[in-house]
């Protein structure tokens, strides 16, 4: 995993509501976003690289489930989780 640590405290601080929440949907959403940036370079430089496409696909899922999860429970910190970190819907 290429995330230092100072990313993903810069990532939760960011995303929490309060201090020391890693768990919560919108920083989940926010972590794996850094990933799956991360790796869409990775594969761009590396085209025959199947497992880290795989690792991809998984992780563009789990995105996808996470924003339904938020989407159907907290509907105001999913549009500010898309607004903030750029994504399309």
């Amino acid at each position: 995993m290429s995330l230092t640590k100072n990313k993903i405290r810069e990532t939760v601080e960011k995303f929490s509501a309060k201090p020391n929440d890693t768990g919560s949907t919108s920083v989940q959403v926010a972590l794996v976003t850094e990933r799956i940036q991360y790796l869409s370079k990775h594969i761009l430089s590396r085209p025959k690289d199947n497992a880290s496409k795989l690792g991809l696909t998984k992780l563009v899922s789990q995105r996808k489930r996470l924003l339904s999860y938020l989407e159907a429970n907290n509907r105001e910190e999913y549009k500010k989780v898309i607004k903030a970190l750029g994504l399309r819907k």
